[in-house]
């Protein structure tokens, strides 16, 4: 026995979970992912998604519609005949003419323990506000913005250092064998529903390039949240005159450290910062157009005294 499944998914985070689903024994009807978009060195080029790859490899039907408001692209859909819709940061909204399209409906792949963080960027927001965990939910998809009743719970921790890029790569994994094992559940008509709690929501806003710059003006906690919650990707900066003109400095990794100082202060000639309270240790930086560096590489090719501003 085996599912007829539409897979719906865009990311590299998704990729797993289709490619689990297909060596489970699943029949991939089709694999719907977002158009391809502009890239390369020049930004000439059209890239497909990560999906649109793996799928093709694996020898599946790639459909890319913009959105779902022509109703033969929503024919199409249910022409499929479908058992299930499984999605997995796809990144379309789902029209209820899709959500019901399949005879079981859709099932989400969501990087959070809804119904905390609910939205578009649960990972970069749980590093960011300090939690302590968080997890995969497989997700009975409603019409509201993450608000389906839940299936399956996988919890993972969240390092005292760990950054979203790695958080983001153990969640990949731990979310393609939630929904490979919800999958196996619903086949065999074993996988009970259990709606979210109304209280305790949070939403996950997606990340604005303006909350990007480092406030050393913060707490040494919020600092060090701040910088690995946007870690590797858009990144966490601040400014540094090089060559008598500022430049953008990226920080990938921080520490929390001990010290005292004005705001933004190196406090030692290992990148200790001051903050409002404590201190962090950058460990890791990148100017702009050049390669990710440890700190001690970087302090080579741009040395920093004690007593330097950060800004």
């Amino acid at each position: 026995m085996s599912l007829r499944i539409i897979f719906m998914g865009t990311p590299e985070f998704s990729v797993p979970t289709l490619r689990l689903l297909v060596d489970a024994g699943h029949r991939i009807v089709a694999v719907y992912t977002q158009p391809p978009r502009p890239g390369g060195r020049r930004g000439l080029d059209l890239q497909k998604s990560p999906v649109h790859q793996a799928a093709e490899l694996l020898g599946l039907p790639v459909f890319t519609p913009v959105n779902f408001k022509d109703p033969e692209e929503r024919e199409r859909f249910r022409d499929l005949n479908a058992d299930v819709g499984v999605v997995v940061a796809y990144g379309l909204l789902l029209p209820e003419a899709i959500l019901n399209g399949t005879r079981d409906g859709c099932y989400n792949g969501h990087a959070s323990l809804l119904p905390r963080w609910r939205g578009a960027a649960p990972i970069q927001r749980a590093i960011m506000a300090g939690d302590a965990k968080t997890g995969m939910m497989v997700m009975k998809m409603d019409k509201g913005l993450d608000t389906g009743a839940v299936a399956l719970t996988r919890e993972v921790e969240i390092g005292p250092n760990m950054t979203a890029g790695e958080l983001h790569d153990r969640l990949m994994l731990v979310g393609a064998k939630a929904m490979a094992e919800a999958m196996v559940k619903l086949e065999m008509n074993d996988l009970p529903l259990t709606p979210q709690p109304e209280e305790g929501v949070l939403y996950a806003a997606k990340i604005d390039k303006a909350e990007t710059r480092i406030d050393f003006s913060r707490n040494a906690s919020d600092v060090h949240n701040h910088v690995r919650g946007l870690a590797p990707f858009p990144g966490a900066w601040f400014e540094l005159e090089i060559g008598g003109k500022p430049e953008r400095v990226k920080v990938l990794a921080s520490e929390l450290a001990e010290g005292r100082g004005a705001a933004g202060q190196l406090l030692t000639d290992d990148l200790v910062v001051a903050c409002a309270s404590g201190a962090v240790r950058l460990t890791r930086l990148q100017k702009a157009g050049g390669k990710p560096l440890a700190a001690a590489d970087f302090l080579r090719g741009t040395p920093l005294a004690a007593g330097t501003r950060l800004s």
